[in-house]
C-alpha cells in the first residue's frame, strides 16, 4: 500500500546528505577543530533536513504534479550547482555525500520494512494455530486472562469521601471521577436514564434526576441481557436488566480553551441480540492517540425480548406500548444526556458524528428517520446498515411475545413482570433459535415507507458515509454458529424473495436461477449466502441513493479486503478496528491490521468530523498516493493494493437485471 521510498524521499535525502557533508567540510577548510565541525555540521544538517521536508512535501507542492516536477528540477540544478563550485574550490565531489544521503534513506527503510513484516508473519502464524481454518468462528474463551475479566467485571460505587478533582467531571445527573491511563482519562459505566428494573422493565427510558452526589466511572456498566453465542464477547461480561450506561474518553491533557471539541459516538454492532461497549474493539486506548482533538463515547442499548417484543395481544400489554422498539429509545435517551452533558466534558453538543456497524448501523439509519431523534447527531457513519433488513410490521415481536408466554407458561403481563431475570434469560437463550428481535418500522416512531422518507429529506441537515463489505455474512457466521446461520440466511432470503415475487416476479425468477447455478459448484448454504450478501449490498446502496435524492451528502467506502482466514469474514470487525485503531483487539478476532489502510481511513475520517475537503494530497501520508473521495454514486473502493474511487453499481450482484431495479 504504502510506497517504501518516491522521487520526493530522494530529493529531500539527498539535499540532507549533502547538507550534512558541507556542514562538516566547509568549517573543516575554514580552520575549525573537529568537534566543532561536527556541531554545525548537525546543526546546518538538522535544519536544511527540515526545511526540505517542509517543502519537498508541503500541500502546494504535493497537490500540484507541476510543482512536485518543478521542486525536482530545482534539486537537479541546484546540486549540479553546488557540485561544479564546491570541486573547483577544494576538488571533493559533492556527490559522495547525496550517495550517503540516499543511503541513510534506503538502508533503514528496508531494515524497517523487514521487521515489520517479520513482525506481521509472526502474528499471522500465531493467529492461524489458534483458528486453523477458522470453521468454529470466533473463540475467545482461551485469550481472555481471569486477572483481565475480574478486572473487566469491577462495579462502579458511589463515593462518600476524598476523591481526585482533576479526574472529576460534574454533570446534571452526578459528578463522575474517571481514570487516567497514559494519554487518555476515561469515563466509564455512566448511567444515562433510570435503571429499566423492576415496574420500568419494557417501558420507555426515564431520564435521571438532577443530582449532586459523586459516583467512580471506572469500570464498565454491565452488558444488556443477551444471548450467549459461542463466538461472542459477551458471553465473559456480567450482564443485567440494569445496562443503559455509556462511557466517554478525552485527552488527559486539556488545552485552556473556549473551543468545544467534536464529539464521536460509537454505536456497538451485534444481531440486536448480543454486542455491547465493553467490547475490545470499541475499549479506545488508541482513540484519543488517532483522534487528540475529539471525544469518544461508546454506550449500551436493551437487546432481545428486552428491547424488541410486541405486547399489544398480551393481556395488560396496553400498559407497555414502547416495548417493539425500546432499543431505539435508549439510543435516542444516550444522545439526549450526551446534548446535555458532554460539554462538560469538552464536547460540543452541536457536532456529534455517530458511527455504527451492523445493528448499530441499521439503528442509526433508522434514527435518522426518526423525528425524536432531529438535531441529536449531525454526521453518520453507518457501515453495513440496511434500514430495509428492519422489520416492515410487528408480527415478528407478536410471535416472539407469544412464543414467551408459551416457554415461561405465563398468560399476562403481570406473570411475566414477576419472572426473574434469570428465567426470562434462559427462555430467550432458546427463543432466538427460531426468532431474531429487531427494530420495526411502526409508522410513530420509524416511518413505515422510510426509503421514500429519506427521498423526501426526513434526513436534511445530515452528512453521510454509507459502507458496504462483500464478506460480512461470514463475520456474523463467526459470532452466532453455523445453526443459526443457516436459519438466517433462509429466512431473510425467503422473505426477500416473497417480495420479490409480488412486486418484481422475473427478478425473482432470476435470483433463483442464480442460487441452482451456483449451488452446483458450492453448497447450497454457501450459494444462498452469498445471493443474499449481494441482494444486502443493493440494498444499501438504494439507501445512499435514497439520500442523496433527498438532498444529502452522501459518500460510499465499498470494503475489499481479503480476509486473513476466509471462514472468518472480513468487514465489521476489520473496519471498526481500522477507524478506532484496536490493532491489538483484531488480533482477537483472528486478523491482522493493516496498518497503511488504517491510517488513512483515520485521517479521511478525521477529515469528515470537521468538515475539511474529503481528500488527501499526494504523500500526506508519506507514501500514500493522492486520494480524492467524491460523493455519491462514486465509491472509495479499499483493497490491500490500493485505495481508488469510482462507480461500483456494476460490482455489487452478478444478476445483472437486479441492476436495474436501481434506476427505478
Amino acid at each position: 500500500m504504502k510506497k517504501l521510498f518516491t522521487v520526493d524521499n530522494f530529493i529531500v535525502a539527498g539535499i540532507s546528505g549533502i547538507a550534512y557533508g558541507l556542514g562538516f567540510e566547509i568549517p573543516a577548510i575554514l580552520g575549525y577543530e573537529k568537534w566543532q565541525c561536527g556541531v554545525i555540521c548537525l546543526i546546518v544538517g538538522f535544519a536544511l533536513d527540515k526545511l526540505a521536508n517542509a517543502v519537498v512535501f508541503s500541500k502546494a507542492v504535493q497537490s500540484s504534479t507541476a510543482n512536485r516536477i518543478i521542486i525536482f528540477l530545482a534539486y537537479i540544478l541546484i546540486a549540479t550547482a553546488i557540485q561544479e563550485a564546491f570541486t573547483s574550490w577544494t576538488n571533493i565531489s559533492v556527490d559522495d555525500y547525496a550517495i550517503q544521503g540516499y543511503a541513510y534513506l534506503v538502508v533503514p527503510a528496508i531494515l524497517g520494512f523487514a521487521f515489520s513484516m517479520a513482525l506481521r508473519q509472526y502474528r499471522i502464524k500465531k493467529i492461524r494455530k489458534r483458528y486453523g481454518d477458522g470453521s468454529d468462528g470466533f473463540v475467545f474463551d482461551d485469550q481472555l486472562k481471569q486477572s483481565y475479566l475480574d478486572e473487566l467485571n469491577q462495579q462502579n460505587r458511589q463515593i462518600h469521601g476524598a476523591f481526585n478533582t482533576d479526574l472529576a467531571v460534574k454533570t446534571k445527573t452526578g459528578l463522575f471521577v474517571g481514570e487516567k491511563k497514559k494519554n487518555t482519562i476515561f469515563f466509564t459505566g455512566i448511567p444515562y436514564a433510570k435503571p429499566p428494573v423492576g415496574e420500568l422493565r419494557w417501558k420507555a427510558p426515564e431520564p435521571l434526576p438532577e443530582s449532586d452526589n459523586v459516583f467512580e466511572a471506572k469500570h464498565f456498566g454491565a452488558s444488556a441481557i443477551q444471548v450467549d453465542y459461542d463466538g461472542s464477547f459477551f458471553k465473559h461480561h456480567r450482564q443485567s436488566e440494569d445496562c443503559l450506561t455509556l462511557n466517554i474518553c478525552i485527552a488527559s491533557k486539556r488545552k485552556r480553551t473556549k473551543q468545544k471539541k467534536p464529539v464521536i459516538v460509537f454505536f456497538h454492532h451485534g444481531d440486536f441480540t448480543y454486542g455491547g461497549s465493553a467490547d475490545p474493539l470499541l475499549h479506545g486506548e488508541e482513540f484519543i492517540k488517532i483522534y487528540p482533538d475529539s471525544i469518544g463515547v461508546t454506550f449500551n442499548y436493551r437487546l432481545g425480548i428486552f428491547g424488541f417484543i410486541d405486547f399489544s395481544e398480551v393481556p395488560g400489554g396496553e400498559d407497555y406500548p414502547d416495548a417493539l422498539n425500546l432499543g431505539l429509545l435508549d439510543q435516542i435517551a444516550a444522545l439526549r444526556w450526551l446534548k446535555e452533558n458532554i460539554s462538560a466534558f469538552g464536547g460540543d453538543p452541536e457536532r456529534i458524528t455517530v458511527m455504527g456497524f451492523e445493528s448499530g448501523a441499521l439503528s442509526l439509519s433508522l434514527l435518522a428517520a426518526c423525528e425524536q431523534a432531529k438535531g441529536l447527531f449531525q454526521k453518520a457513519f453507518i457501515f453495513y446498515g440496511d434500514p430495509m433488513l428492519s422489520y416492515e410490521t410487528p408480527e415478528i415481536s407478536k410471535n416472539l411475545a407469544k412464543k414467551l408466554l408459551q416457554e415461561t407458561a405465563t398468560t399476562t403481563m403481570e406473570e411475566l413482570m414477576r419472572l426473574p431475570i434469570q428465567r426470562l434469560k434462559e427462555v430467550q437463550q432458546k427463543l432466538i433459535q427460531d426468532l431474531s428481535p429487531g427494530p420495526t418500522r411502526d409508522g410513530k416512531l420509524i416511518p413505515l415507507d422510510v426509503l421514500t422518507a429519506y427521498r423526501d429529506g426526513v434526513a436534511s441537515g445530515i452528512e453521510f458515509i454509507i459502507g458496504i463489505s462483500n464478506n460480512e455474512r461470514q463475520v456474523y457466521k463467526s459470532i452466532v454458529g453455523e445453526e443459526k446461520y443457516e436459519d438466517f440466511i433462509s429466512t431473510e432470503l425467503n422473505s426477500i424473495l416473497r417480495y420479490f415475487d409480488a412486486r418484481h416476479p422475473a427478478e425473482a425468477k432470476a435470483i433463483r436461477a442464480y442460487i441452482e447455478e451456483q449451488a452446483e459448484m458450492m453448497p447450497l448454504l454457501k450459494a444462498k449466502a452469498k445471493m443474499y450478501e449481494q441482494l444486502y449490498t443493493l440494498s444499501t446502496y438504494r439507501f445512499a441513493q435514497k439520500l442523496t435524492e433527498g438532498g444529502n451528502k452522501v459518500r460510499l467506502l465499498y470494503w475489499n479486503v481479503k480476509p486473513l482466514i476466509e471462514n472468518l469474514g472480513s468487514g465489521t470487525v476489520d473496519v471498526a478496528a481500522a477507524f478506532l485503531g484496536s490493532h491489538k483487539a483484531v488480533q482477537m478476532y483472528g486478523n491482522v491490521q493493516n496498518r497503511d489502510i488504517a491510517e488513512t481511513l483515520q485521517k479521511l475520517f478525521r477529515k469528515f468530523e470537521t468538515g475539511d475537503e474529503m481528500r488527501l494530497f499526494n504523500n500526506e501520508i508519506k507514501g500514500i498516493s493522492a486520494i480524492d473521495w467524491k460523493e455519491f454514486p462514486r465509491a472509495l473502493i479499499v483493497s490491500e493494493k490500493e485505495f481508488k474511487c469510482e462507480p461500483i453499481a456494476d460490482k455489487l450482484t452478478e444478476v445483472k437485471c437486479l441492476l436495474e431495479l436501481l434506476a427505478k
